[in-house]
């Protein structure tokens, strides 16, 4: 299965330039917010995969201009073509915006997602906007990550987290995949091809 995930800056490759078939062979889109919600109805338009999303913390346009033909699972998890899907998006509190949320908040929104959790039986991808502490994120508090990612990530071992928030043009020394335990984690700012072998 191949899936375009995107984060934070939109592609010029795939909006500026776009030719018919770029999107050819994708089977899921999954962003991790702050994009333009005309961005994300043109990729789920011109691609005819899913797209799923998480809130980045700039997304307040979001309330009164959705991204047509796109699925919100801030808050959720699913099961699109046999993945579980969990997603948390926002970043950690550092301006009182919508999408901001302290660790303690964090872990409450975790907390509510346990019998969801246990339906279905774990989670194989982890969407957020933000990282994990210490692993793709940065000292300042508006683009440090959530420790409370961690247990989560211990207990259900999912394959991949994707997350966005720390931009590729930060700097050369941001890199694009980790890994933490049985967990491969993924920045992705601008945009990433991953392919997952068929289960």
């Amino acid at each position: 299965m191949k899936l375009l995930l995107i984060s934070d800056e939109e592609s010029a490759y795939l909006w500026d330039y776009y030719q018919p078939g770029m999107l050819n062979g994708i089977d899921l889109i999954l962003s991790c917010g702050d994009l333009k919600a005309d961005y994300l109805s043109f990729l789920v338009t011109m691609g005819r995969a899913p797209l799923l999303y998480v809130h980045g913390n700039h997304d307040y346009n979001y309330v009164n201009h959705p991204p047509e033909g796109c699925d919100c699972i801030d808050g959720n998890l699913v099961t699109v073509k046999g993945l579980r899907i969990m997603g948390l998006g926002g970043s950690m509190m550092y301006s009182r915006g919508p999408h901001q949320y302290t660790e303690r908040q964090m872990e409450m929104r975790i907390l509510r997602m346990k019998l969801k959790l246990m339906q279905a039986g774990g989670v194989d991808i982890l969407l957020t906007h933000a990282p994990a502490r210490g692993f793709g994120d940065q000292e300042d508090l508006a683009h440090r990550g959530f420790e409370a990612f961690l247990p989560l990530l211990d207990r259900y071992r999912p394959k991949y987290l994707i997350h966005g928030h720390v931009h590729k043009r930060y700097g050369s020394k941001i890199e694009r995949v980790l890994h933490y335990g049985d967990t491969t984690i993924i920045n992705a700012s601008g945009r990433y091809i991953l392919d997952i072998p068929d289960k």
